[in-house]
């Protein structure tokens, strides 16, 4: 936890490298000292397929789901930073926007949480 996912037109890619737009996105995540650093999880998934509005070429969202219990706040922050930093690297992109949202703890599981020998249900353990 965190995950974030990266939804791209597929001509991004020839703006921006898969490693340095994943790049970008968990050192700016990072930076904001909500996360641990080997907790952060980055995934890119371009599309060639795609409609946008008129005269615009290219898009790229930001999907990030966190563990509840961050400030609305610090979820704009994160929302910001991340926003600001993809900006930079493409400054000509048609559409670029970020949605962060929570996952509620209660519904959660992992493969960590499942062990039985995890008897105080810590959600990192054995990593």
């Amino acid at each position: 936890m965190p995950h974030f996912i990266i939804d791209c037109s597929q001509d991004i890619l020839q703006l921006r490298t898969p490693e340095e737009l994943m790049d970008a996105l968990y050192e700016t995540a990072d930076a904001t000292g909500l996360f641990a650093p080997n907790d952060i999880k980055v995934r890119l998934k371009p599309y060639q397929y795609y409609r946008l509005g008129i005269q615009k070429k290219n898009f790229l969202h930001v999907f990030g789901y966190i563990m509840e219990g961050r400030t609305p706040e610090q979820k704009a922050h994160l929302s910001k930073q991340i926003c600001t930093k993809l900006s930079e690297l493409l400054a000509d992109i048609s559409f670029l926007s970020v949605s962060i949202n929570d996952f509620e703890a209660a519904t959660y599981s992992n493969k960590a949480l499942i062990n039985s020998e995890n008897t105080d249900k810590d959600p990192h353990f054995g990593l």
